[in-house]
Parts: structure tokens; C-alpha cells; sequence
């Protein structure tokens, strides 16, 4: 009876472990290769880094944002938070990254959320950068390979406010 009351116990315990190692989301896993192709992600020592994301396409009038937290460590509290919008332009999908800011969780803040370095765009977009770090918090972290993140994928576009603005005549 103990061995197969062991032998249920380890199958149960093997399936929660399979279970918890979950394939990283193609759209996560797209908008961290943009984040590195821009240069927004630092190098860190981490080989993988981990990451989590949230999805909102409630906020802005016809478009989805995507927001993306890479970790400072497996289980830090901080770490770097981005915005970024998500469209469709000639059948090509399309990460434009439009903020982004380091924090860490504090329950000394009302939000629980301290920025370091505030984003651009005041109260409004520290509140749902705030928003999406909680919601965020809540999800699975996703550990991606930093060779894996080097090159973007061809079907995707990857653009962000630091790219050089056309000049107008």
C-alpha cells in the first residue's frame, strides 16, 4: 500500500512540475526580441532572464498594448517594465515600443509599485504601468535564452520612440 501510495505521489508531483515549466507565449516571446534588438534590454549576468507580460486591449481606443516586465533575478522584486503597442501594418505584426521604466515593488507606495526612473508621460502612464506590473506580478515568469533573443523574428516588425524621426522639410 506505501509503494503505491508513493508511486501516486510521484506521478502527481511530476505532472505539477511539467505543468510549471510552460512554453513562453509567441507574443511575449516576439516583443522580447524587439525589446533586445532596440537595445532596451541591459546585460544583465542572467543567460535567461526571466519575464512575465499582461495584454490590455482595453486602455487605448484601437490599439493593444502589450506590457512586458524583464526581472532583475528569478525572484527579485524589480526589474524593467515596457509598453508596447501592438498593430498590423502591411501583414507584417508590428512592436513599437513606446515607454518604458526600471521599479520595484514597495509596499510603502500606494500603487506598491516605486518607480526609479520615472516613464515619460506622467501620472496617467505611471498609474498603468503600476497597473500592468501588479497584473503582471500575478502570472507566470517565462525564462528566455538571451541567444534566442538576438535576431527578430521576419514576420514581425520591431519599432520604438528612439528610432530616428523622418525629417520634416
Amino acid at each position: 500500500m506505501k509503494k503505491i501510495t508513493l508511486a501516486i505521489s510521484l506521478l502527481f508531483w511530476l505532472g505539477t512540475t511539467v505543468n510549471a515549466q510552460e512554453q513562453t507565449p509567441q507574443l511575449l516571446f516576439r516583443a522580447a526580441q524587439c525589446l533586445a534588438v532596440k537595445n532596451f534590454l541591459p546585460s544583465w549576468k542572467a543567460t535567461r532572464p526571466t519575464f512575465g507580460y499582461f495584454l490590455d486591449a482595453k486602455s487605448y481606443p484601437n490599439d493593444k498594448v502589450i506590457y512586458v516586465v524583464m526581472h532583475a533575478a528569478p525572484a527579485r522584486s524589480n526589474g524593467l517594465v515596457f509598453a508596447v503597442v501592438l498593430t498590423e501594418h502591411e501583414g507584417l505584426q508590428d512592436f513599437n515600443v513606446q515607454n518604458n521604466a526600471s521599479f520595484v515593488l514597495s509596499k510603502d507606495e500606494p500603487d506598491g509599485v516605486a518607480f526609479e526612473n520615472p516613464p515619460l508621460g506622467g501620472t496617467w502612464t505611471q498609474e498603468h504601468l503600476a497597473s500592468a506590473i501588479k497584473q503582471i506580478e500575478k502570472r507566470p515568469r517565462f525564462a528566455i535564452s538571451v541567444k534566442e533573443l538576438s535576431a527578430a523574428d521576419p514576420s514581425i516588425r520591431c519599432e520604438s520612440y528612439t528610432d530616428p524621426q523622418p525629417k520634416k522639410e
